[in-house]
This record gives C-alpha cells, structure tokens and sequence, in this order.
C-alpha cells in the first residue's frame, strides 16, 4: 500500500516529553509495542531532552535549520543537515545549540523486529518493500506521482518501483525498513 502524504496535511502531536511536537508520516502497528515501525517530522524549537524509547533503534535526520550538538554520557555528535544519525533509543540524549527554527525526520524500528537504514539520494533508486521518501529539493517520479519539496509517500507490503529524479536538483531522503 503506498500512501502519498504532504507536511502540511500531516497531523500535529505532543512529544512523548512534551517538549516540542511531531507530525507522525506512518505508525505500523504492532500487538505487544506502540509501534513496529515509525516515521515522524519533528519541530526543534529550544534544547532539551529526547524522550527514551527502551528497544527501540532510531535514525535522525536535520531536515532545516542550525546544526545542533546531541550529547548525553559518552555521546558528543554533531548533527548536520541531511546527514542521517543512527543511535539506541535508550540514550540519555539531549539537543544543545538549536538556534531559530528547525525540523528534524526521524524513523523508529523495534530493534528486535526490524532495521531502518537511512541515505540522500539525488540517482534512480528502486527501494524494498516498505519505507519512506521525503522530497528534500527538485522534483521525482515516485508510484507514478510527481512530487516536490515537503511532499513524499510512505509504503509497505510491496516495492513501489522506481524513485525517478525529475529535476537537476532533485534530492530525496529515503528510509527503507526491513523486518527481522
């Protein structure tokens, strides 16, 4: 099922912390967790603590704004724009330097279930059965849609086919999720 979807039609929540909101792209659900799967947009607004997702592994990536500083016990790492970050959900993170507004995408795997592996694409690609595409700039062919920047569709159970760059720009962040 591919479900094509645009920030600004995307639902805005709380965060589990309550210190910012996120707009949840895709929750695949799953009997005994939250979630077996997740994709958000998150807005980062003032510094502060990530909220603990215990067996859960995620990926960050700065979609606009600063570079900020994530730190917390041994982790010191710098986070900048569309370099995606892989890290445990136990982590006592938190976000230091947010200057202005910004936006982050995030993808949420149970670690014992599935694997989420994140890139920057700008070449033809054709993904797996499930994930996400994010138009970052330009314009790509996806499932036979045109899509641009703050648009893109969210798929599983099935290949979409082709993600086509249509402009010389084009850049897109994709997500491919595979279950264990």
């Amino acid at each position: 099922m591919i479900q094509p979807f645009e920030l600004s039609s995307l639902p805005i929540t709380r965060w589990k912390n309550g210190g910012g909101e996120t707009r949840e792209i895709i929750n695949v659900a799953s009997p005994d967790t939250p979630f077996l799967w997740r994709a958000s947009i998150a807005t980062l607004q003032t510094d502060g603590p990530f909220s603990r997702f215990d067996g859960v592994d995620r990926v960050i990536t700065l979609l606009e704004g600063s570079p900020l500083w994530l730190r917390g016990g041994e982790v010191n790492h710098r986070l900048m724009r569309w370099q995606p970050w892989a890290f445990a959900g136990e982590w006592p993170l938190a976000t230091e330097g947010i200057v202005g507004l910004g936006r982050d995408f995030n993808i949420m795997t149970q670690r014992s279930r599935a694997t989420a592996q994140v890139k920057v694409l700008g070449t033809t690609h054709s993904p797996g059965s499930s994930g996400v595409a994010w138009v970052l700039q330009g314009r790509w062919e996806m499932a036979g849609k045109r899509y641009e920047a703050e648009s893109g569709m969210c798929w599983q159970d099935g290949e979409p086919g082709l993600l086509i760059p249509q402009s010389e720009d084009a850049t897109l962040l994709l997500a491919e999720i595979r279950l264990l």
